[in-house]
This record gives C-alpha cells, sequence and structure tokens, in this order.
C-alpha cells in the first residue's frame, strides 16, 4: 500500500494558558501610594487547523503526536499587558473533518484555501488590579489569574472534495476508466484490489470545462460491516455530488452486482442514497452490436445507464456529456 497517503490522524493538542494579570501598586517618589497600575495577562495561544491547497495528504501529520500552544505572559507595571501566546497552525488538506476523539464531538470541518479551524482555544489573559479600583477601595492588591489551557485528543479526517465518485466491485475499471479520461495515472492490472488508496483525476471538458473524479479501492459484499479495504475509504464519496457505478459486463447479473452496490453504501450511510446515480457497464469491446443490444434491454430503469469501454473509447464522450450535464443541473438545484 501507498504510504505517502494518509486520510486520518489522532493528536493531541493543548492550547496556551492566559497569562496572569498584575496586582502591581504605583509607588513614586512623593507618592509613595498612587495607585494600581497593573496590566492585563496576554492570551494564550490556540490550536488551529488551516486549509491548504499545497496539502493532499494528511501525511505531514502522521508522527505528530503532540501539539502545544503558547502560553500568554503575565502583565506588568505601568498598564503593560502581556504578550500574546503564539498559535499553533497546522495546515490541512481541503475536506478535513475535525472530531473530538474521546466524545465523538464533530468540531468543525475545512472545505476552502484558507479557512481556519480553532480546535483548542487560548486561555484568556487575567485583568491586571487597575480594573478592580473603586472610590471605595483605591489600591486592591488583587488580579485575576489567567484562563487554563485546554487540551483534548482530536481525529482529524480527510474526506476527499471530488464531483463525482467512481463505485464499483474490484476489477471494475474503475481506473483504467480515470486514467482514460484524465492525467490520472493509477496503478492498473488484470487482478482485484489493484487500487489501494483513493485517486484523484481533473477531467477537461469542452469551453474550458473539467470536473474532478475520486476513484476509491474497490466494494465488496460486507464492506460496511469492515470487510474488504471499503469501509476504510467510503467516507471518500460522502462529499460527491454525483456516483457513477461501474460494472463490467462480465458480471453475471449485473443489476444484482449494481444492487449490492447500493446496499453497502445504505449500511454505511443512508444519505449516499439522495445522491444522483448514473451506471457505466464496463469493457463493452468485447461485446459485439446484438450483445449489446440484448444487454441494455436487462439494465435496471431506476437511472441513467450507459455502455462504454475504456480500451476503445466506446461511448466515453456520451458519459462525459451525461455527467457534466447532471453536475449542471444539480448546482441549478441547489442555488
Amino acid at each position: 500500500m501507498n504510504s505517502n497517503f494518509v486520510d486520518y490522524v489522532k493528536i493531541y493538542v493543548r492550547s496556551g494558558k492566559g497569562g496572569a494579570g498584575s496586582a502591581h501598586l504605583l509607588r513614586v517618589k512623593y507618592n509613595a501610594k498612587a495607585g494600581p497600575d497593573g496590566g492585563d495577562g496576554g492570551r494564550g495561544g490556540h490550536v488551529v487547523l488551516r486549509g491548504s491547497h499545497q496539502r493532499w495528504t494528511l501525511l505531514h501529520l502522521k508522527y505528530t503526536k503532540h501539539v502545544f500552544a503558547e502560553d500568554g505572559q503575565h502583565g506588568g507595571e505601568n498598564l503593560r499587558t502581556g504578550r500574546q501566546g503564539a498559535d499553533q497552525i497546522l495546515d490541512v488538506p481541503l475536506g478535513c473533518v475535525c472530531r473530538d476523539a474521546d466524545t465523538g464531538e464533530f468540531i468543525g470541518e475545512v472545505t476552502e484555501e484558507g479557512q481556519t479551524l480553532v480546535v483548542a482555544k487560548g486561555g484568556r489573559g487575567g485583568l491586571g488590579n487597575d480594573h478592580f479600583k473603586s472610590a471605595t477601595n483605591q489600591t486592591p492588591r488583587y488580579a485575576q489569574p489567567g484562563e487554563p489551557a485546554v487540551e483534548r485528543t482530536i481525529i482529524v479526517e480527510l474526506k476527499m472534495l471530488a464531483d463525482v465518485g467512481l463505485v464499483g466491485f474490484p476489477n471494475a475499471g474503475k481506473s483504467t476508466f480515470l486514467s482514460t479520461v484524465s492525467a490520472a495515472r493509477p496503478e492498473i492490472a488484470d487482478y482485484p484490489f489493484t487500487t489501494l488508496v483513493p485517486n484523484l483525476g481533473i477531467v477537461p471538458y469542452r469551453d474550458d470545462m473539467s470536473f474532478c473524479i475520486a476513484d476509491i479501492p474497490g466494494i465488496i459484499e460486507g464492506a460496511a460491516e469492515g470487510k474488504g479495504l471499503g469501509l476504510r475509504f467510503l467516507r471518500h464519496i460522502e462529499r460527491n455530488s454525483l456516483l457513477l457505478f461501474m460494472v463490467s459486463c462480465e458480471s453475471l447479473d449485473i443489476g444484482k452486482e449494481y444492487n449490492i452496490l447500493l446496499e453497502e453504501l445504505r449500511k454505511y450511510n443512508p444519505e449516499l442514497l439522495d445522491k444522483q446515480r448514473i451506471l457505466a457497464v464496463t469493457k463493452c469491446d468485447m461485446l459485439d452490436d446484438t450483445m449489446r443490444s440484448q444487454l441494455a434491454a436487462t439494465l435496471p430503469t431506476s437511472l441513467p445507464t450507459i455502455l462504454v469501454s475504456s480500451a476503445s473509447g466506446l461511448n466515453i464522450q456520451k458519459l462525459k456529456d451525461l455527467i457534466v450535464k447532471m453536475l449542471v443541473d444539480n448546482d441549478e438545484t441547489t442555488r
């Protein structure tokens, strides 16, 4: 397996403590009790996730087990405010979701370039004694302590941002299709589970348009219960606008295979069934026109279907046209 693809990390994070306020009393030559002049403490540093187009996986965080932000400095005399603690900023790929490892609480997600998500908030600095002076207490000798640090263990998961997700059994021709329509070069071979990590490809289209396809490792029956590789990577199709189901024409029952795939998605996340779907029957260059007509008559009628071949180019442009039309229609519907 490609060890450079990392889509899950667990990190212990701790923000900075807030600096304590100062309880200093001003003393000058001719006035030993000139009053309070203690400054405020500085805020502790945050721990922050920041979206970056330069990151594609979480590999750079794989061995980062502890992240500590800097504490805020204490306040000083002459109303000097303590320096704010430095934030710890972790760049992550777009599409990352963050949760609390202990409670499962959803903290947030990062989907845009430069977007920041505070996962551990720095403690506020304490107020200096200057804030507590009054007519009845002109020389307060106390100040606030800073707030304590926030510590927690977080889980960061990458869910790929793509327009189209490829869904199919191992050796259905998904990687070959991706390499045909895009510049992506996934490993391809005539045996199951060639694809061990997700692959992304940008597909050029007419009028300088393009769309993004995500190819995940093949699903097998029982993937939602943890069999095969499917469960680990199914999260990568949760964000796709459209699901392209790919079943080989060599299958004994294409409709049955499609229903098995659909059921695995339903078990994993029922909301996946709300997405638009296309069924593409692959490797159809092996069939003559009569066999294609007979096969087309047996396909499910509940969704758009198309017979394709990545090797010969059969209906590849027609499939791209259909994908773009459905993506455009979906954008107009969601506006």
